[in-house]
């Protein structure tokens, strides 16, 4: 089954790609040939995934889902959220936005945070659904592990002794927000 993931970045469709596995040919926004940026504008995970689902849905006709994932600091009243991937910035790296999380956080002792994600899933018949996944951890105090993307570096799992960076993709895969959202659209997909 042929299936656009609206997304050209590569850390998040490889993952996608991986946890869906060979029953689904993931297609990027590359493969079908959309070179428009997908402004995320809403306040909300749900508000941003439907955003880019529905560009691609409209303008392609194709069965399409897009997914908006976020950290959520406890102390920073579950900032940076929707703003993670430009919390340093419009311009702003992995390795800034985690800088200043890590100089945010630096003098409390409540390092509780979450990952979500929310996919959106749109099918010919226009039928929106969403799902979701957390995951529940503590941000560590430094860098640790060269895996992964994003936050990967300074975030702990529950139940874990190491950050998802220094994970291997396969095992990350297992337990991550985005494989629990994803995982939950495969068995949709399934019914």
């Amino acid at each position: 089954m042929e299936i656009v993931f609206a997304t050209n970045n590569q850390h998040k469709l490889t993952e996608v790609r991986a946890i869906l596995g060979k029953e689904y040919t993931v297609l990027s926004l590359h493969d079908i040939h959309c070179t428009v940026e997908i402004d995320e504008t809403s306040e909300t995970f749900e508000g941003n995934a439907w955003l880019k689902a529905d560009y691609i849905h409209k303008n392609f006709g194709l069965p399409c889902f897009s997914d908006d994932s976020g950290l959520e600091v406890e102390m920073l009243n579950n900032a940076p959220g929707v703003y993670s991937a430009r919390y340093a910035g419009e311009q702003g790296s992995h390795t800034k936005n985690m800088d200043k999380l890590l100089t945010a956080l630096q003098f409390h002792s409540n390092r509780k945070a979450r990952f979500r994600t929310v996919v959106c899933y749109l099918n010919k018949a226009s039928e929106i659904n969403y799902f979701n996944g957390v995951i529940h951890g503590v941000i560590t105090r430094e860098k640790k592990g060269s895996g992964g993307f994003g936050y990967d570096p300074v975030f702990l799992p529950d139940g874990y002794n190491i950050t998802f960076a220094e994970m291997t993709p396969e095992a990350k895969n297992k337990i991550s927000h985005r494989a629990m959202a994803v995982n939950e659209l495969s068995r949709f997909l399934r019914l």
